[in-house]
């Protein structure tokens, strides 16, 4: 299993909006680094950190698990759009996606500006200057205390489920 950390606008996609939907595909990648992460090495079952980006103040608000690999995002085909992509076609779509389902809303909001003062994070990607990655991996280590010092519930219990 791996780990990783998912950041989404509240505004656009909020961790809210997970939970009443209950699932839902990551579409709208346009960086190839994370559309690499995506279609290479995310696996069904893998943990996702949600993190709300571009809010006063950004940071990590739940849980999800990826339960699904491989789709291919319509979003590249629509030409009216914001993430239409004329380079791409049905039969190459350049950009895959991943499903995300919720697993839990934190009892205790991470700000990143608390993240970025636990010594214990050092090399967290989401850390790292000039990191603006919206998909990123996370350590195992870095998940678990994180999961910890937001009052996961679920983090234990989503682990013996799998």
């Amino acid at each position: 299993m791996r780990y990783w950390l998912m950041k989404s606008e509240p505004e656009a996609y909020s961790i809210q909006d997970l939970a009443q939907d209950g699932k839902t595909g990551w579409e709208g990648v346009r960086n190839y680094q994370a559309r690499n992460l995506m279609r290479d090495d995310m696996q069904v079952g893998d943990l996702v950190l949600f993190y709300h980006s571009n809010a006063v103040p950004p940071g990590v608000v739940g849980l999800a698990r990826i339960s699904q690999t491989g789709v291919v995002d319509p979003s590249q085909f629509d030409s009216g759009g914001h993430y239409y992509d004329p380079k791409s076609s049905p039969d190459k779509p350049r950009w895959i996606m991943v499903e995300i389902e919720y697993c839990e809303t934190f009892s205790r909001f991470l700000s990143l500006a608390e993240l970025k003062n636990i010594p214990a994070l050092e090399g967290l990607v989401l850390l790292q200057k000039g990191s603006r990655l919206s998909v990123q991996p996370v350590s195992q280590e870095h998940f678990e205390l994180i999961c910890e010092l937001a009052g996961s519930q679920r983090f234990k219990q989503t682990l013996r489920v799998l």
